[in-house]
């Protein structure tokens, strides 16, 4: 079964695996001891620590690991900002940042400190220019992936680097997604990745804090990891992370090279072979291995599971999804359409005939989603058969869709059956209460050409008004 949700969590590598025995056997022993089994362990831990450092780019001492990414976004985000505490209380990051930024923001403004978003274009890439206008004074850290998870778009590392440089500003690279396929640009303050996005083992974070920036660890500290990283080591873990990064960065040129071919072909084949739908990113500064699209009037949860019974392991951005009811936040920030979402992130050496399958079986799956969810045929002549929705016609040519207590994507689905109906230059209103209508009623407009009017307030939810141009 194709698994296709690397950007999740990359299959264990070989060398990872054989790592991860080995050390079982002989890394068992606690590092911080002088008898020969502990002395070992040092041995192990701190040859990890060296490849490790090596492939990030910084000393071996600036170096630490952690039981997660997650552990090391939050560790890094509140060590700098304590650090810097007489500088300023003010954290800036990019409104596409992973969601482990966003939680750490939260608590840093429950705490009284202040948090400055900065948009992103349609691509999902920050303008490094309005980044730099964010930093102010008060700016005590400034936060940037350097690739994206969902949409795989790869961010201005070095121009906004040398801009926080210039304001006097620290910058934590979220580097999860990139670090296995390269050195992050120089730079950086921080930096933070996690191995199981690599081919590593779960449970293990890395984190980088250059020499001379300000850090002061928040809550209980201990003596392991240079007092950041409280607790024992997860030493076969760690280990297993540190050699499979060296093996995966030692095949990544040639892999990324026949990914990207692959990804190339789902891009264009996508948007050729499935009508109505967009593919979001970046086409050429991304990464390798991710292609994301989103399907017109298609129920995401429903099209994953579809996908899966045919055999395809791939994940979603949609609201409709089973572990949200809000569209992604990255998707939002972008403007793109989010209903019917998918994320394709090919995992090394996947076989270019899985890819034709997954090409060939998409069409048909699309089309049998819409068929149930009762998508109108394109060219069905206006006032035809088939509109479930309660549509109201007025004197002033327009008419009121009623979509609300319907989740995505029925209220774009319940416009598209009614656009029809009213002449060009009328309008036609549609109340919603999803979340998901705000952002994917103006994707709508701007893919089928009609004009986004704009959203008024509702008894319930909003009004959403589109003219009809075409």
């Amino acid at each position: 079964m194709p698994y296709f949700d690397a950007a999740s969590s990359a299959p264990l590598h070989p060398v990872a695996r054989q790592a991860l025995m080995a050390s079982l056997d002989e890394g068992w022993a606690d590092p911080a001891r002088l008898y020969r089994e502990g002395r070992r362990a040092r041995m192990l831990l701190d040859a990890a620590r060296e490849a490790a450092a090596e492939a990030v780019g910084c000393r071996p001492d600036e170096l630490v690991f952690t039981p997660s990414g997650t552990a090391a976004v939050h560790t890094g985000i509140a060590g700098a900002l304590s650090g810097r505490r007489r500088v300023g209380r003010r954290l800036v990051a990019s409104a596409v940042e992973h969601s482990s930024v966003f939680h750490a923001a939260a608590s840093h403004e429950a705490a009284g400190g202040s948090f400055t978003e900065v948009p992103v274009e349609r691509t999902g890439s920050v303008d490094s220019a309005v980044f730099g206008a964010s930093l102010g004074e008060d700016t005590a850290l400034a936060c940037l992936q350097s690739a994206n998870h969902e949409v795989g778009t790869e961010q201005p590392v070095a121009a906004v680097a040398a801009l926080c440089r210039e304001a006097g500003v620290p910058l934590l690279v979220d580097a999860a997604q990139s670090l296995g396929w390269g050195p992050v640009a120089d730079g950086w303050s921080l930096l933070t990745a996690s191995a199981h996005k690599w081919g590593g083992p779960a449970g293990v974070g890395l984190l980088a804090v250059r020499k001379g920036v300000r850090f002061a660890v928040r809550g209980p500290a201990d003596e392991r990891e240079s007092g950041r990283s409280a607790g024992f080591e997860n030493l076969p873990a760690i280990v297993a992370a540190a050699a499979s990064l060296r093996a995966v960065r030692a095949e990544a040129a040639a892999e990324a090279a026949r990914l990207r071919a692959l990804v190339d072909r789902v891009r264009a084949q996508v948007a050729a072979r499935v009508p109505d739908v967009e593919v979001v990113g970046d086409p050429e500064r991304r990464l390798p291995h991710v292609a994301t699209f989103s399907c017109l009037y298609v129920d995401g949860e429903t099209l994953l599971h579809e996908l899966d019974r045919n055999g395809f392991s791939v994940s979603s951005g949609s609201s409709c999804t089973s572990s949200t009811l809000t569209p992604s936040h990255v998707l939002k920030a972008m403007g793109v359409l989010s209903e019917g979402n998918v994320r394709v992130s090919l995992p090394a050496g996947t076989a270019a005939s899985d890819v034709e399958r997954f090409l060939d079986v998409l069409p048909g799956v699309v089309a049998g989603v819409r068929e149930r969810l009762g998508v109108p045929v394109t060219g069905r002549p206006a006032g035809a058969a088939g509109v479930t929705g309660v549509a109201t016609p007025t004197p002033a040519a327009s008419l009121v869709v009623d979509a609300l207590g319907r989740r995505c994507p029925i209220p774009v689905i319940e416009l598209a059956k009614v656009i029809g109906d009213v002449p060009v230059g009328g309008t036609v209103t549609v109340l919603a209460d999803d979340e998901a209508a705000r952002l994917d009623i103006p994707a709508w407009c701007e893919m089928r050409e009609q004009e986004y009017v704009g959203e008024e307030p509702a008894e319930r939810g909003a009004a959403y008004v589109v003219r009809r141009v075409s």
